[in-house]
């Protein structure tokens, strides 16, 4: 069994076009990406997923693997699954679904969430991170509410749990959109018809909990700031540059 980390990258972007190439702090944003994921102790190979040219070339570039995928694909999930058939993966490898506009992701949390897959008796599993309050409402935050036994139990871009009492002591967590699965289900992952709570969110992975298959969730120390809009690369480029 091997760990493998896949990371999906596209170069339109809505708010933040060739978002993967971005290079004003000496590197791509796709390197700082692809380095801080090889740090993870439990990790033995990294590789990008792309659709575009400049992208896989760009990788090429500073010694990285990635892989051409199809230009037809509805999500990052459908790209991973062809990446993992292109890359030959067996079906008890774990494949990990990293973003890649989250520079900053700790190597520990990816360890973190392939220790929780390889114990949790679950197919698919992923991380959250307690959120303030004054962000609950916040719909490019999603929300994740999960069982007492650290299983999701829904995701929404809207405040959940609702506090209707104005208790003010409701937690609320912040998904982060990484996952791990094992190639054999990442296979079956793809292969899931659309589901209404998936369509009306905008959440991939609300589709496996239509479906019927358990996500484990653990809650780690890392805010999740992924980098979206001008604003949050400028931010990171003052971070790196400092000092």
């Amino acid at each position: 069994m091997s760990v493998i980390a896949i990371i999906p990258a596209r170069y339109a972007s809505t708010r933040l076009p060739g978002k993967p190439l971005l290079d004003r702090t000496g590197k791509t944003l796709i390197q700082h990406v692809v380095e801080s994921v090889a740090r993870a102790g439990r990790v033995q190979r990294v590789v990008v997923a792309t659709d575009d040219q400049r992208i896989f070339d760009a990788v090429a570039a500073f010694g990285g693997q990635a892989v051409m995928t199809s230009t037809e694909h509805r999500s990052g999930t459908d790209r991973l699954n062809e990446a993992a058939a292109k890359l030959h993966l067996a079906d008890d490898d774990i494949v990990v679904n990293v973003q890649g506009d989250e520079p900053d992701i700790p190597p520990a949390c990816v360890d973190e969430l392939v220790g929780l897959l390889e114990t949790c008796g679950t197919p698919m599993a992923t991380l959250c991170t307690p959120l303030p309050v004054e962000q609950a409402d916040n719909p490019n935050r999603v929300k994740v509410v999960f069982s007492r036994d650290r299983r999701a139990l829904y995701f929404s871009r809207s405040r959940i749990p609702f506090d209707r009492d104005a208790a003010g002591n409701v937690r609320y967590y912040l998904h982060l959109g990484i996952y791990a699965y094992r190639t054999a289900f990442l296979r079956l992952f793809a292969g899931l018809s659309p589901t209404p709570a998936e369509e009306a969110e905008k959440l991939e992975q609300l589709r496996a909990l239509e479906h019927g298959h358990a996500i484990a969730v653990a809650c780690v120390n890392y805010d999740g700031a992924g980098i979206d809009t001008p604003a949050d690369y400028e931010a990171f480029v003052k971070q790196m540059t400092s000092g």
